[in-house]
């Protein structure tokens, strides 16, 4: 505005690297996002003003993708820009806890999901403990402003998570936008030596990450529970997992999943007992 001398974004106070680089040029968001978008091949960048603006307000974590895209945009290195980011977590004074045993691990578990109140974001294709499955349907219901996502690395391992999957498209309608927000998310993330599956729940206050048994080679019974700070890391990991993701929201979409189970069998007969 004529008249009104501009302030210097690089002593600005609470100011972080992204948003400081931003102002430097000076440029708005919408200006920004536009200017990424000539820049993409394919004439959208992904990247929207509220995006942004969360990005640079350290709100949520910027994924490795749109990294490089800014860091090339400001032509300044990743570690600079979003270094408010990243110093976020390792500044957090939380403690995580190990979990040993069936029973830590189960209760944590749900006691997670029982919790949740914003979000509760499940990563993974091995779940068959019913009571914690049941756990997230009775929640779900419940609390119909809940977001839930669960991103499955390859097809259900098992039949009883296609069914809890199933059952979640009655409790709620992935295309419905009543509260203003899409409340269910599921996608698949195809099969691909490439692509590390990942295992873990976590809400907006605590997330449970399954670790490596430290009771026996065989079992499935040992994690780490962490708070906050890496709660929410981790839901922003899921996110963007999800944005790549296939999307399996419809009852047809998710009776053509096939169970690893299944199809085991179909390869051995003879092991069907």
């Amino acid at each position: 505005m004529a008249g009104r001398a501009p302030k210097n974004p690089a002593t600005a106070l609470g100011v972080s690297p992204l948003r400081r680089a931003r102002l430097s040029i000076p440029a708005t968001l919408e200006q920004v996002c536009e200017d990424l978008d000539k820049r993409s091949k394919e004439g959208s960048s992904g990247v929207t003003p509220s995006m942004l603006s969360g990005w640079e307000l350290g709100k949520h974590i910027t994924s490795i993708r749109y990294r490089r895209v800014l860091a090339d945009y400001y032509a300044q290195p990743p570690e600079v820009l979003f270094a408010h980011q990243d110093q976020k977590l390792t500044a957090a004074s939380e403690t995580p806890r190990l979990l040993v045993g069936h029973h830590d691990l189960r209760s944590a578990m749900t006691e997670l999901v029982r919790d949740a109140g914003q979000y509760l974001a499940v990563m993974g294709s091995r779940s068959r403990d019913a009571a914690y499955l049941d756990a997230i349907e009775t929640v779900l219901a419940q609390r119909p402003e809940l977001v839930h996502y669960r991103v499955l690395f390859g097809p259900p391992h098992h039949q009883v998570l296609k069914d809890h999957l199933l059952r979640l498209m009655k409790i709620r309608d992935p295309h419905d936008r009543s509260l203003g927000l899409k409340t269910l998310h599921i996608g698949i993330v195809e099969d691909d030596s490439g692509t590390p599956e990942r295992f873990f729940c976590a809400s907006e206050s605590t997330a449970v990450v399954p670790i490596p048994s430290l009771t026996s080679s065989e079992a499935f019974d040992s994690g780490v529970l962490f708070e906050a700070a890496v709660a929410e890391r981790l839901i922003d990991h899921v996110r963007q997992v999800y944005a790549g993701a296939r999307r399996v929201e419809s009852d047809q979409a998710l009776r053509g999943l096939p169970t690893v189970q299944s199809e085991t069998l179909k390869r051995c007969p003879a092991e069907r007992g």
